[in-house]
């Protein structure tokens, strides 16, 4: 897929501003410089949805975006979105408005989910705000912070998990449903994360609640880590803990608490110190969570 040149887009947009056409939309400023958007092209009032909590911290992010339109999410059943998006990081704070990094690609992602993700990666050093602006999209972007080491308490990258005596078969600790999968119960409450700690074996920790789910992606992802279980077997330990303690949802479990989380859901892949090698959030599809377990 192409998107039009910086250079062009901007050229473009300065006509339209001097020239004073205001009927020139996004799909003919594209048209112009003679580039598209490949398989599909998007829409004139296309909107960024960020798909990931106000939580990064310096170093290697995951900045995770969806896409709107007549005041919706676009979704696998409304037509065709690109395969890939690009996109540029824009330094805003201090006054500045000042490109960081260019040329960032993100794939489409909607394996098993009926609202595709597309999931830039990119390292950031510095403390500060930060936009995300996509080529060919709105200029304002989606703007985020990004923390420095230690000022955000959930576990990062480089974080060794603390021990949590995660609900267990043999002790749900006060967590009814022990899992909310249905028809049947998840077959990863079978060892605390304390427990699995002293293992010596990476360690993939999903909290997120099937039923309960704030983003509609607990369900999948806990499929998707399943399914990669019966692919990798016992060459890493497995561990599902709820975000509720109560059917209703109405009492937050110990281990949302102990992890400081407040979205859902998460994923903490560590490797076997129990160090934090990777962190899916908010949103993931079978492909990712395969790819990274894999």
């Amino acid at each position: 897929m192409e998107f039009t040149t910086r250079r062009c887009f901007i050229r473009e947009s300065t006509r339209l501003i001097v020239g004073g056409s205001a009927t020139l939309t996004l799909g003919a400023l594209l048209a112009a410089c003679g580039r598209s958007t490949g398989d599909a092209a998007l829409p004139d009032d296309v909107q960024i949805v960020q798909r990931f909590p106000q939580n990064l911290v310096v170093g290697r992010l995951r900045i995770p975006v969806s896409l709107a339109s007549n005041g919706g999410l676009l979704t696998t059943e409304g037509g065709a979105t690109p395969a890939e998006l690009s996109a540029r990081i824009v330094r805003i704070d201090g006054g500045r408005n000042d490109v960081v990094i260019e040329d960032l690609v993100a794939p489409r992602h909607d394996a098993g989910i009926s609202t595709p993700y597309w999931p830039f990666r990119v390292t950031i050093t510095e403390p500060g705000f930060y936009r995300l602006v996509l080529d060919g999209g709105p200029t304002d972007g989606a703007a985020f912070q990004v923390f420095a080491r230690g000022e955000i308490s959930v576990p990062g990258i480089g974080d060794s998990l603390s021990p949590i005596d995660t609900p267990t078969v043999d002790d749900a600790r006060g967590v009814s449903p022990l899992c909310t999968r249905q028809p049947d119960a998840c077959p990863m409450h079978e060892v605390t994360l304390r427990d699995a700690l002293t293992i010596g074996k990476p360690i993939a920790l999903l909290v997120g609640t099937p039923a309960h789910c704030s983003t509609g992606t607990c369900a999948p992802a806990l499929e998707a880590l399943i399914a990669a279980r019966a692919q990798v077997g016992d060459a890493v330990t497995f561990i599902h803990a709820e975000v509720y303690a109560d059917v209703d949802a109405t009492k937050v479990a110990p281990t949302v608490g102990a992890l400081a989380m407040d979205y859902e859901p998460a994923l903490f892949i560590t490797d076997e110190n129990g160090v934090v090698v990777e962190r899916l959030d908010a949103v993931f599809d079978a492909v990712e969570v395969q790819s990274l377990i894999s």
